[in-house]
């Protein structure tokens, strides 16, 4: 069947996003809602950006989502969800005695959700740090109760500021010197770039605390969400064109006066962008923006990719396992981001949530960092192209995981049925992220002014959106996608309704 796209017309909307990860249609979702006209472009197949869900056979594989944190009544991401209506999606609770688990030097280490159940946990194997672990929790805890401050107008920022501009590395220094405490309590921090020059303390603390506070994998995978927000989206009158790609925006009296696709034009009063805004960049004339700001945006780098192991697996033969397991070759957490390109040194290994009432997975994911250089020799490609070097590179890389992988899980090379692959090439051409990258822009607490950027760019109804902007992750994105709405339909409102 034809996309709807080719067949109608191209009306005049309100709002145009391009892009339909989660931030775009989050931002539609809130803007639809609002009563706004709202038309979602997406360049793929598939919505969802990092959300996609791929299937191989009976089997269902994730791209980039795993867990979230924070969903409990009362807990931040519960406050967004509930709003977005995704509270009803089937989510199951990881293990709160252990929802990681931390293997270093041959040793496992357990994170529990609850802030005292985390305290406890770690302080039986750190007995003379307990005051130090209790410190740090006691700081997270802190930094998630404020977290909905942030969309208050009234209140400062100075908390928040102040915690951007200091350094996550140099915090757990100053908390501990216990050098292993600081591993074990950064170990489950494969969901962001761990760069003790650069990470800031705010995303450090904020990111840990949320799965402290508790944590969930979401049964079928993570297109559900997606699919929702878009129904949710259409049944409000707005419109999702998937296999619409955007070629250009053009402008005229400093504003988006059209958006060209797949040979139209759309035309909004508003235009916002879910894309990097390197790529965002890219679809305007040079003119559009200032010489110093585009090299400037152009020239930000990126956090490293990840490079993914699906495993399918024969039937029944895989008990599931309630957490995560963060497994360390021998380095600190703190220098898988200055590694060798060409090292294997962390796993995190994520199992598939099985139907209610079966005990064994269908598939686990070994996820590991990649940078970009090492797939940078096949950028002009296409996937399902790039020929017999980059399968046999691929091979290698995957049994470097699944040995790591098996020290912790002895009898898994017997187990798998079948395997497949992600590389950062994947990321880039499936879910739209420059260079792919896995948290977006790199964030440095050193020059925090010029990589955490603002909705609002030069060019009056051009709004950003999505992980780049300052904060990364599901819950980062979503509070980001109220911060880009709130300069279309101001805060207040959109408050009002997220507290009802």
């Amino acid at each position: 069947m034809r996309n709807e796209l080719y067949q109608n017309k191209v009306s005049d909307y309100d709002i145009i996003i391009i892009g339909g990860g989660l931030g775009g249609l989050e931002c539609g979702y809130i803007l639809a809602r609002k009563g706004y006209s709202v038309c979602v472009l997406e360049k793929n197949p598939q919505i969802g950006g990092c959300l996609q869900t791929f299937r191989r056979g009976r089997t269902t594989f994730d791209t980039g989502f795993h867990y979230v944190g924070g969903l409990d009544e009362g807990q931040s991401l519960h406050r967004l969800f509930r709003y977005f209506g995704l509270l009803d999606l089937p989510w199951r609770k990881m293990d709160e005695n252990g929802f990681a688990e931390i293997i270093l030097h041959g040793k496992s280490y357990f994170l529990a959700s609850g802030h005292e159940r985390f305290v406890d946990t770690l302080s039986r194997e750190f007995p003379d740090q307990r005051r130090q672990i209790a410190t740090y929790a006691a700081f997270l805890k802190q930094v998630g109760d404020n977290i909905m401050n942030r969309f208050s107008s009234e209140s400062g920022d100075a908390f928040t500021d102040g915690l951007f501009e200091r350094s996550a590395y140099e915090f757990l220094q100053e908390t501990t010197g216990n050098s292993l405490l600081r591993d074990v309590l950064s170990g489950a921090s494969l969901t962001m770039e761990l760069n003790p020059e650069t990470l800031p303390l705010y995303m450090f603390a904020q990111i840990n605390n949320s799965f402290i506070q508790s944590a969930w994998r979401l049964e079928g995978g993570g297109g559900q969400i997606a699919e929702s927000l878009a129904e949710s989206i259409r049944k409000m009158g707005g419109v999702v064109h998937t296999n619409a790609a955007v070629t250009g925006l053009t402008v005229k009296d400093g504003k988006i006066s059209g958006v060209r696709f797949c040979g139209e034009e759309a035309r909004g009063k508003y235009v916002i962008s879910d894309l990097h805004p390197a790529s965002t960049i890219a679809l305007l004339p040079e003119t559009a923006f200032r010489k110093a700001y585009r090299n400037r945006i152009m020239q930000l780098p990126n956090t490293f990719g990840v490079f993914t192991t699906h495993l399918q697996l024969k039937e029944n033969t895989v008990p599931y396992l309630n957490r995560n397991i963060f497994l360390y070759r021998g380095q600190s957490p703190w220098y898988v981001a200055t590694q060798r390109a060409d090292d294997t040194e962390v796993a995190l290994i994520t199992f598939q949530t099985p139907k209610a009432g079966t005990a064994y997975t269908d598939n686990i994911d070994i996820l590991t960092p990649m940078r970009w250089q090492e797939v940078a020799q096949w950028a002009d490609t296409s996937a399902g192209r790039r020929g017999e070097e980059y399968r046999d590179f691929k091979l290698k890389k995957a049994e470097e995981c699944i040995a790591l992988a098996e020290k912790r899980l002895p009898e898994l090379r017997g187990q798998i049925a079948q395997i497949y692959t992600s590389t950062p090439l994947s990321y880039r051409d499936y879910n739209g992220t420059r260079e792919g990258s896995a948290y977006g822009i790199r964030k440095d607490c050193r020059h925090i002014i010029y990589t955490v950027l603002t909705p609002q760019t030069q060019i009056r109804n051009l709004l950003l959106t999505g992980q780049n902007l300052n904060l990364h992750g599901v819950l980062g994105v979503s509070m980001t996608a109220f911060f880009t709405c709130a300069r279309i339909t101001g805060m207040e409102t959109l408050l009002n309704e997220l507290n009802r």
